[in-house]
């Protein structure tokens, strides 16, 4: 789905479980460094959340932390709470958005 942020148009996907992401790649193939395949089972762009420790969302979402993906940006890693909005900005980078700036901020375009 193509979103517009005046005058910039951007590519946005809703991002709820591991693998929504279209560019993810979960349950694809990938090369295991012995010659062989193995099933993708960690998202590529939203990876899983690994933080020993960490059992509730500082953006207090209402999710358990299991729940959460983790994204790699140019500013360092983010946690994406189910729900999230993941934006592929002007330059490629990715970044997660919350529902309620991402609503104030952005509106559908068609087919642009």
């Amino acid at each position: 789905m193509k979103f517009r942020k005046k005058p910039v148009v951007i590519e946005a996907t809703q991002w709820f479980k591991n693998g929504d992401h279209p560019l993810d790649g979960v349950g694809m193939e990938a090369p295991d460094g012995n010659g062989g395949v193995y099933e993708r089972i960690e998202g590529l762009v939203v990876r899983f959340f690994r933080r020993p420790g960490q059992s509730s969302c500082r953006n207090n979402c209402g999710h358990v932390m299991h729940d959460h993906g983790w994204i790699d940006t140019k500013e360092g890693g983010h946690i994406v709470c189910p729900s999230d909005w993941i934006i592929t900005g002007v330059q490629g980078e990715m970044y997660p958005c919350k529902p309620n700036i991402f609503a104030a901020t952005y509106e559908a375009v068609d087919n642009v």
